[in-house]
């Protein structure tokens, strides 16, 4: 088991609640923390161009974020017990992941309109959706847990229940609903299969047309690849399920060219990271390469190609926590975390991020 790192428990107080827009600022008006190894610096998120040079590469998820959550009820009409069901992750045979949760209502503890955990089950079990749609659990897709399952649903038309009655799935660490908009990145394209992330490659979100203009216009590269994100569990901080990723060719000869000159590799989020790496053999050496990754970046397996990392501020426990210690360094990842909360910076996805970059300059 892992030494856990010896990080501050962070106040609920910093948990963004609203997106920057809410609070009456740009998307790339957040504050942009900066470690260096152990050294660390305050800036806004719109310095971030002067912190690049020509010859970076920013590795970037184009994902686009779907309306997963949807309204449901179990049992036979017309009751049944009120459930929300989460969409995560698209299979290869047309089924989906699925987790069910409780929806909580006004007096029954924080967050009202959002959700608390609650385990699937039993195979067979039927949820009612809106439009005369249902789901129908099959099996876990963690024999030892029960938390998500594949699920089957007989119409077959997961994209357009999503457009019609689905909106982004939130935590009770958030205020109020949003629209569908404030969870997309500058980077997201629609797939044509209908696939996407269940929460946002929030990473890339602080990102405007015109601050990525001054970054490409400073002789940085922007590499595209997809990683569709399932649902997580703010709750639990179970490492990730396996997760469907495309490096495209062209993706990789760029990273590995500006590798091979002496440019900086960026992973902007963590899904980004744990795709490009997914794509890189023991030689460091990215190559195409689609399908499902079960990999997880830990200290121990360290990375092959990225050297710096665009992302957003984890919880103690999240798994997520790993990654950036495999990037950063121990020693690293605690003094910036330290230093965040005690600057009383924002955490989760509408809150402020995190740049790690090599210790030389």
């Amino acid at each position: 088991m892992p030494v856990p790192l010896a990080i501050p428990e962070v106040p609920e107080e910093l948990s963004a609640r609203v997106p920057a827009e809410g609070r009456g600022a740009g998307r790339d008006d957040v504050r942009l923390l900066v470690s260096r190894g152990t050294r660390v610096s305050h800036h806004t998120f719109r310095e971030l161009p002067g912190l690049l040079r020509a010859g970076d590469v920013l590795v970037v998820n184009t994902s686009a974020t779907l309306p997963a959550a949807v309204d449901g009820r179990t049992g036979p009409e017309p009751g049944g017990e009120r459930v929300v069901v989460h969409f995560s992750t698209r299979g290869d045979d047309g089924r989906w992941a699925v987790e069910l949760r409780t929806p909580r209502t006004a007096g029954a503890g924080p967050g009202p309109g959002t959700t608390s955990p609650r385990d699937g089950g039993p195979a067979g079990m039927a949820v009612r959706l809106p439009g005369g749609e249902r789901v129908v659990l099959e099996e876990p897709l963690d024999p030892a847990g029960s938390r998500l399952w594949w699920a089957r649903i007989p119409y077959g038309d997961v994209p357009g229940l999503l457009r019609r009655h689905g909106r982004p799935i939130r935590y009770g660490y958030t205020e109020r609903d949003q629209p569908l908009s404030a969870y997309q990145t500058v980077f997201a394209r629609p797939s044509p299969d209908g696939a996407g992330s269940a929460e946002m490659p929030s990473a890339g979100r602080p990102f405007t047309g015109a601050l990525l203009a001054e970054v490409v216009a400073r002789g940085v590269r922007i590499a595209p690849l997809v990683l569709h994100t399932g649902v997580a569990s703010a709750e639990a901080h179970e490492p990730p399920y396996p997760e469907r990723f495309a490096v495209p060719e062209e993706t990789a000869r760029l990273v590995n060219g500006a590798a091979a000159a002496g440019g900086r590799i960026i992973a902007v989020g963590t899904t980004a990271v744990r795709a490009l790496e997914s794509a890189a053999g023991e030689d460091g050496v990215v190559r195409p390469a689609e399908g499902w990754t079960e990999l997880v970046v830990t200290p121990r397996r360290g990375v092959r190609v990225v050297d710096g990392l665009l992302t957003g501020l984890h919880e103690p426990a999240a798994s997520h926590l790993l990654m950036l210690e495999a990037v950063a360094g121990r020693d690293a990842l605690v003094q910036a975390y330290t230093a965040a909360v005690r600057r009383g910076y924002l955490w989760h996805e509408f809150g402020d991020v995190h740049l790690i970059l090599p210790r030389t300059p």
